[in-house]
C-alpha cells in the first residue's frame, strides 16, 4: 500500500508523491516561547514526531524543520511584566520546551530555526513583495500584504473573501488599506525592540517569519507543511499568499493539521481554568502514558484530555509491559527481520493510511494477545514475538522503558516510595513463611490501598503500581 496523506488543501486523502524520490522536506510550525508548553503543544509535537519516526523507519530521508517564534507581541509583553530582556525569557522557555520534548520522547528536528536568526531573510522576502506590488508601506511605516492582489486567498481554509469580510475591521493604530490586509513588518521606535530595514526600524509580523525560514531551509516548494488545528486560517493562509507571491511557485504540496485537545469535553482555555502545561501533566502521569494517550487517537481527530482517559491510557500501556515483563533482555526486532510478519504488514497498512496510530496500536494489541497465549503455553517462540512487539513500539516511540521500571512507576501521586514498598513486601514474605497469614493479608490490603498490586510467583513476590 502506498503512503496516503490527508491534504487540508484538497480536503481528501492523496497518495504521497515526493518532489525528490526518497526524500521529504517537512516544515511544522513550532512554539511561540513566552510561556511553558501546554498539552495542545504536546499533541502537535508527538504527532509529527511519530510521523517522522515512521517515515524514517520506511527508508525515507526526512529533513524535518520545526521553527521557534522568539519575537512577537506576547513575548515582549511577558518580558516587560517580568522586567527582563525578552531574550532571557525566550532562552528560558526554549530550554523548558526542550526538557518537555525529551520527557515525551520527542526527537529534535533536523533544523530548529528562530525568527530572530533570520531577520535578513525576512526583510529580503518583504522587500520582494513590495517590489512585486503585493505589499505596501503604510503611512505609519508598517508594511502590509495586500490580500486583494492574491486571487486564491482563502483556498486552504475553504473561505471566500466575502465570508472573511464579516467582522473584519481596521484596529486603532493600524494604517492598512483594507481590513483583510495583514502586517509583514511592524514599525517600532528607537527605544523599542527592533531591527533596521529599508522602511525604518521594525520587527517581523508573525506570518512572514515562517515563509522566510521554511523556504530558506527547504526551498521555494517543499513537500509537507504541518501545524496545530488553529493554524489553517489565518496563519497558513497568509503563508501561502506571501510565499507564492514572492516566488511565483507553489509553496507546499501537502498540508497537515493535528486535531484539537479538549479538556473534559470543553475547549482548553485559561479563562475556563482547564489549561494544563506539559510539566503539570507529567507531575501526575508517566511521560510514556501521556505519549501513548496522544497517539491513541488519529492525529486529525479531536482528543479529550481527562483523568479517565489518562487512566485508560496507563492501563493500555500496562498491558504491553506486563506481556514484556519476562523479556527485559530481549532486544527490539529490526524491521528488516519482521517484514514477513502478518502483524508487521497490518501495522504498515495502518500507518500508510494517513499515519493512523490508533489502528497501529490495535495491531500491537492483537500481537500482545498472541504473545500472552505463547507465554502461558511456555512456547520458546514467545521471545521472538516479544522482540517484534518492541520493534513496532519503537517506531512510535513507545516501549522504551524496562518493564519493571515502568510497572513500578505508576501514578506520580502514589504515597509510598519504592524502598518502603520493598520493605513491606519482605515483611509480608516473612509473615507467610511464619504462617502469620493475617499479617500477610493486612500488608497486601495496606499496599492495595496505596495503589500497589502484589503478584505471587514461583520466583517470589512481584509488585507494581496500579
Amino acid at each position: 500500500m502506498a503512503l496516503k496523506i490527508y491534504n487540508t488543501l484538497t480536503r481528501k486523502k492523496e497518495t504521497f508523491r515526493p518532489i525528490q524520490p526518497g526524500r521529504i522536506g517537512m516544515y511544522v510550525c513550532g512554539i511561540t516561547v513566552y510561556d511553558y508548553c501546554h498539552i495542545g503543544h504536546a499533541r502537535v509535537l508527538v504527532a509529527f514526531d511519530a510521523m517522522t519516526r515512521y517515515l524514517r523507519s520506511q527508508g525515507w530521508d526526512v529533513n524535518y524543520v520545526r521553527n521557534i517564534t522568539d519575537i512577537d507581541d506576547k513575548i515582549l509583553r511577558r518580558a516587560a511584566e517580568n522586567n527582563e530582556p525578552f531574550s532571557d525569557l525566550t532562552a528560558r522557555m526554549i530550554d523548558a520546551m526542550h526538557e518537555d520534548e525529551r520527557a515525551l520522547g520527542v526527537l529534535p528536528p533536523d533544523n530548529e530555526p528562530r525568527a530572530t536568526h533570520h531577520i535578513d531573510d525576512i526583510v529580503d522576502m518583504v522587500a520582494t513583495l513590495v517590489d512585486n506590488h503585493y505589499a505596501y508601506v503604510a503611512d505609519n511605516r508598517d508594511v502590509y500584504y495586500q490580500v486583494s492582489r492574491f486571487p486564491d486567498y482563502g483556498r486552504l481554509s475553504n473561505k471566500n473573501v466575502d465570508e472573511l469580510m464579516v467582522g473584519a475591521r481596521v484596529e486603532p493604530g493600524e494604517s492598512k488599506r483594507d481590513p483583510h490586509d495583514f502586517v509583514l513588518w511592524k514599525a517600532v521606535g528607537e527605544d523599542e525592540t527592533g531591527w533596521p530595514s529599508p522602511w525604518g526600524r521594525g520587527r517581523p509580523g508573525w506570518h512572514i517569519e515562517c515563509s522566510a525560514m521554511s523556504t530558506c531551509l527547504l526551498g521555494e516548494t517543499f513537500d509537507i507543511h504541518g501545524g496545530g488545528p488553529d493554524l489553517p486560517f489565518p496563519h497558513h493562509e497568509n503563508e501561502i499568499a506571501q510565499s507564492e507571491a514572492a516566488t511565483g511557485k507553489t509553496f507546499v504540496h501537502y498540508w497537515m493539521h493535528a486535531g484539537a485537545v479538549r479538556v473534559d469535553d470543553e475547549k482548553m482555555s485559561k479563562s475556563l481554568d482547564n489549561f494544563f502545561t506539559i510539566r503539570e501533566v507529567l507531575e501526575k502521569y508517566h511521560p510514556e502514558v501521556v505519549r501513548y494517550f496522544l497517539l491513541s487517537s488519529h492525529y486529525r481527530s479531536p482528543i479529550n484530555y481527562s483523568e479517565d482517559n489518562l487512566v485508560e491510557a496507563r492501563q493500555g500501556l500496562e498491558r504491553f509491559y506486563l506481556a514484556l515483563r519476562d523479556f527485559a533482555d530481549v532486544a527490539p526486532a529490526t524491521l528488516e527481520t519482521i517484514k514477513s510478519s502478518a502483524h508487521y504488514a497490518q501495522f504498515i497498512e495502518a500507518m500508510d493510511d494517513d499515519f493512523n496510530t490508533r489502528e497501529a496500536l490495535a495491531v500491537m494489541f492483537d500481537l500482545v494477545r498472541e504473545l500472552n497465549t505463547l507465554i502461558q503455553a511456555g512456547a520458546p517462540s514467545a521471545a521472538a514475538l516479544a522482540a517484534e512487539l518492541k520493534g513496532l513500539g519503537a517506531v512510535l516511540g513507545l516501549l522504551g522503558s524496562a518493564p519493571e521500571v515502568f510497572l513500578r512507576s505508576g501514578s506520580r501521586q502514589s504515597g509510598l516510595d519504592d524502598s518502603a514498598i520493598e520493605a513491606l513486601v519482605r515483611e509480608r514474605d516473612d509473615a507467610k513463611k511464619n504462617k502469620d497469614y493475617a499479617r500477610a493479608d493486612s500488608i497486601r490490603e495496606q499496599l492495595s490501598g496505596q495503589g500497589v498490586v502484589l503478584e505471587d510467583a514461583r520466583e517470589g513476590t512481584r509488585w507494581r503500581r496500579g
